[in-house]
């Protein structure tokens, strides 16, 4: 008799397979989760992708920064060939104490900013809108994982409202910690398509398979050779943290 974690495991297996390996293109992604670890305590991981269909789009890489390494952002490979650096140009990772934030936009330094003020997640979405690249509305996504005290880890989802693009769905989600060898993630898209149709549904189970590198590989490996641009995987443990990079050369 299989337990609920082992049949958890085959469902998240399933997803990956039908949301990222046969799907030309979810746009940009993030999943959140913990590694199995053979060691005392928790080895979290933070992984988001770029996807592109435009030269405007496909003319980025990521870049680590900040003073011990800690910060990811998107540059143009290019900069003579950006012709609009709007919801492309951005921070993608950033810390506080204990606290470990990734999103799909500059609302990654809203969220640090407003956590600095003693606000909550919900508090910095609530001050911004999905993306205005109509036709497609970009969602903006997020997720912030709390590691102190406690804990806790939260997803959002800003949406063009189906029935009024003028207005946002505002969707945040507060998820237990996942077991080992599972993590949530969200992507902006639910596939291809012209306009794009928005990601829907509850954040994905999803598998995180072996080490930091291998996780790396599962995941850049997945996404469409002809779309994805660049994957990042933050790997948190004991309040510190490290990146790895997969992006085109």
């Amino acid at each position: 008799m299989t337990t609920a974690i082992e049949e958890l495991r085959v469902f998240a297996e399933q997803n990956f397979g039908r949301h990222l390996m046969a799907n030309s293109y979810p746009g940009r992604g993030i999943v959140v989760g913990r590694l199995e670890s053979e060691n005392e305590g928790d080895v979290w991981v933070q992984i988001y992708w770029i996807m592109g269909r435009s030269e405007n789009s496909r003319n980025r890489r990521f870049a680590i920064g900040g003073e011990l390494d800690t910060e990811l952002r998107t540059e143009a490979r290019d900069p003579a060939l950006v012709s609009d650096p709007t919801n492309i140009i951005y921070e993608a990772m950033l810390e506080l104490p204990n606290i470990y934030l990734v999103s799909n936009g500059d609302h990654t330094r809203t969220i640090k900013e407003t956590i600095e003020r003693s606000a909550r997640f919900e508090d910095a979405l609530a001050v911004r809108e999905r993306e205005d690249d109509a036709p497609n509305y970009t969602p903006r996504i997020a997720a912030m994982l709390d590691l102190r005290g406690r804990g806790g880890l939260s997803m959002a989802l800003l949406r063009a409202n189906a029935a009024d693009h003028d207005q946002t769905d505002r969707i945040v989600w507060r998820l237990p910690f996942p077991p080992e060898g599972l993590g949530y993630g969200i992507t902006t898209y639910r596939h291809d398509g012209n306009p794009l149709p928005p990601f829907a549904g509850d954040p994905l189970w999803l598998p995180l398979p072996g080490n930091p590198e291998e996780v790396a590989n599962a995941y850049w490996n997945a996404l469409d050779e002809d779309n994805k641009i660049a994957l990042a995987v933050k790997v948190i443990r004991a309040g510190s943290s490290r990146i790895l990079l997969r992006q085109h050369d």
